[in-house]
């Protein structure tokens, strides 16, 4: 069971009910220790004192502001002292239309979740209230000496907290993009040839489908140097399409999207393939010896449910693939 990594009261009007913040998204980035070249030594990061060279324990170092000449040093106790009752309270200022929110404010999400005995009804009815509804409650709160700009939502039968963006951290494309394309206009062939393309490459959003390849790659590196062996370069990134011959990529990209070879099924009219609607062959199983697979790492198992064909393999943690990797073998 997890911990939250913050607590306090989430208020709207008059109404308060204690909740806890829990982080909802993990990561599967495969991790490495620095290691000085031709050796085994680790390699530590250490605070150092510039002018001594001295390491300095974590007690003894404040916050220092440079404000031109010299710092002004804030000790971490006093920035929680100026937001007394703040880093405990979570005050929805509003409710807004989530389609109001654009996309590019959205950061981190957590799941809220409610805490002690006797709240589990005034936390559904905001949830139900919010569903029905189809707001999002906007407020701020500070968590870890930050103050943050949070929308809140129903998903699913719980409240998730999203961090926002505050407006000035949003960039102007015009200041950040050279060469934007302006008034550059596509002609209505090369636009009916683009709609026919994402028409044709049209599918359901299934996020259980999709997985870090990236990563697969790094294990199977990792494993193919401790094995000795070698593994297959990536293939180079393609080539820039030019203006000329953007009508002939855009016809062969639909051409392509409608074939068989490119779908694994027949084509038809529209692009799609009926290789859905034909039922799989059946897999002739062959029996195998048993694999302990509570001695193996991450890293190791990971690999073997990308092998296995495991679908959400890249949510699981070790104990997850374990599972799913002795019931694929069963």
């Amino acid at each position: 069971m997890g911990r939250p990594v913050w607590a306090g009261n989430l208020s709207f009007g008059l109404v308060s009910l204690p909740v806890g913040l829990y982080t909802a998204t993990d990561s599967h980035t495969i991790h490495f220790h620095q290691l000085q070249r031709g050796t085994s030594d680790r390699i530590r990061n250490r605070r150092v004192n510039e002018r001594t060279g001295d390491e300095v324990r974590l007690d003894d170092i404040v916050k220092g502001y440079d404000a031109g000449g010299e710092y002004v040093l804030v000790e971490p106790k006093e920035l929680d002292e100026i937001a007394p009752g703040r880093s405990r309270s979570l005050e929805i200022t509003g409710f807004v239309d989530l389609d109001d929110v654009d996309p590019i404010f959205f950061d981190r999400t957590y799941y809220l979740g409610p805490r002690g005995k006797g709240f589990e009804k005034v936390y559904s009815l905001l949830e139900q209230a919010l569903a029905k509804s189809g707001k999002a409650g906007i407020a701020t709160f500070v968590m870890r000496q930050h103050e943050y700009l949070v929308a809140l939502k129903a998903e699913n039968g719980l409240l998730t907290l999203h961090t926002l963006h505050w407006a000035d951290e949003i960039r102007d494309p015009d200041k950040e993009i050279d060469k934007l394309p302006g008034k550059a206009k596509a002609s209505d062939k090369e636009l009916q040839m683009a709609e026919q393309l994402i028409e044709a490459l049209t599918m359901k959003w299934d996020p259980a489908e999709f997985h870090d390849t990236f990563q697969e790659k790094v294990a199977a590196l990792i494993e193919a140097k401790r094995s000795g062996e070698t593994v297959e370069k990536a293939e180079p990134a393609a080539e820039p399409t030019g203006v000329v011959d953007l009508m002939e990529a855009l016809r062969a990209s639909v051409e392509r999207a409608g074939s068989p070879k490119a779908t694994g099924g027949k084509a038809t009219a529209s692009g799609k393939t009926a290789a859905a609607k034909r039922p799989a062959a059946k897999k002739r199983i062959h029996s195998e010896p048993k694999e302990d697979l509570s001695g193996l790492s991450k890293a190791d198992l990971y690999k073997k449910a990308a092998a296995a064909g495991i679908s959400g393999r890249s949510h699981m943690n070790r104990e997850d693939l374990v599972k799913a990797l002795s019931s694929s073998r069963k």
